[in-house]
């Protein structure tokens, strides 16, 4: 690492300022900071180095798709902070991991971690000849129950570790993370539609409901990371110390897979666990999204069934596809859009679903 100097850090934060830029940049935020580009560049270095940054107020909204949920927009002058936070930290923390940690990181998304499900229940089962047992969890309200004293304090733990013979780069990231961390993003936020639209969310979906101290914004790139440090001791403490090798998380959604033998061991240890997310890190998991299930019934995982022999899709997968169909037909969304749901298709087994669909609209079908 080269010694923290404003050159240093400006030619880092022009770096995030590409990343943030991709696929925004007919965006009106976008447009503004490009307008002057070298004056803000130039503002926020020193802003930063000098230790005046302060995030600025963003937008608040609530999307109904796929589920109903509060989203924060950063102006881009904060994206570019994430960005260049992320790539300060994300190398380091990503080889420390474990690998069955599948969100926001590369190489590791959605389908390999259904690819990774699948394996360990054909692993456990011996190819379905025998039982095994999957449990999925799913913590409460994860976002908006997180502790932003014990986040801090993991982030810094990082950067005592990642920067140790760098002192003076450690204090200046540990001051960036502490401003984005603590900063409450709910005071002086602008509103954007009706806030009739948070009546119908429920208080542990809303930033604007939690104590002081607590939650952090859903969608951030610094979050997405914050999310998966956070998560890190409870991955550790599954695998190592309770000693389940067939495990993984997306975001905070996990599973267990055990054969017959160990799937009362498994049931105490998930009380286990449950004491382990409230007692070091402050979060309960959800009463109601607590599954077990004999693998051989089919097992679903971010939007797929695994089944013995192939890999399903769930209703509401179906229902987005012929979605996406009906909105390219009608010219709302381009056609290259549904390149992703013919990828997914092939991968999950369920060519013949893209096939109904294209029929459906009429669309000749050659994939």
């Amino acid at each position: 690492m080269k010694k923290l100097t404003r050159r240093w850090l400006k030619r880092e934060l022009y770096k995030a300022y590409l990343e943030a830029r991709k696929h925004k940049r007919h965006t009106k935020d976008v447009y503004l900071f490009e307008q002057n580009l070298e004056a803000n560049l130039d503002q926020l270095c020193e802003d930063l180095f000098m230790r005046r940054y302060k995030p600025s107020r963003g937008i608040a909204f609530i999307i109904k798709v796929p589920v109903m949920r509060e989203i924060f927009a950063a102006p881009f002058r904060d994206r570019i902070v994430h960005h260049f936070l992320y790539n300060m930290s994300y190398y380091w923390w990503d080889r420390r991991l474990e690998n069955d940690s599948y969100s926001c990181r590369k190489g590791r998304g959605t389908l390999f971690g259904i690819k990774r499900l699948q394996h360990f229940i054909k692993s456990v089962s011996r190819d379905y000849t025998q039982k095994a047992y999957v449990v999925k969890l799913d913590i409460q309200g994860y976002f908006m129950s997180l502790s932003r004293k014990k986040l801090y304090e993991r982030v810094c733990w990082g950067l005592d570790m990642q920067f140790s013979e760098e002192r003076s780069m450690r204090g200046f990231l540990k001051y960036i993370w502490g401003e984005v961390i603590f900063d409450d993003p709910c005071k002086g936020v602008f509103i954007r539609g009706s806030k009739k639209d948070w009546r119908r969310l429920p208080r542990s979906k809303s930033l604007f409901r939690q104590p002081p101290g607590f939650g952090i914004v859903i969608g951030n790139l610094s979050s997405q990371l914050l999310s998966n440090i956070y998560l890190d001791a409870l991955d550790r403490y599954v695998v190592h110390e309770l000693g389940y090798k067939a495990y993984g998380r997306y975001v905070d959604d996990f599973f267990i897979v055990v054969d017959e033998a160990h799937l009362a061991q498994l049931k105490e240890d998930v009380k286990k666990i449950e004491r382990f997310l409230k007692e070091e890190l402050c979060l309960t998991l959800h009463p109601n999204k607590r599954y077990l299930q004999e693998a051989h019934k089919g097992v679903e995982f971010l939007g797929t069934v695994i089944y013995p022999g192939h890999i399903g899709v769930t209703r509401r997968f179906k229902n987005n596809f012929y979605k996406a169909a009906a909105e390219v037909s009608m010219g709302y969304r381009d056609v290259a859009s549904m390149a992703s749901y013919l990828g997914l298709a092939k991968h999950y087994d369920v060519m013949k679903l893209a096939k109904d669909v294209f029929e459906w609209y009429g669309w000749d079908y050659y994939y």
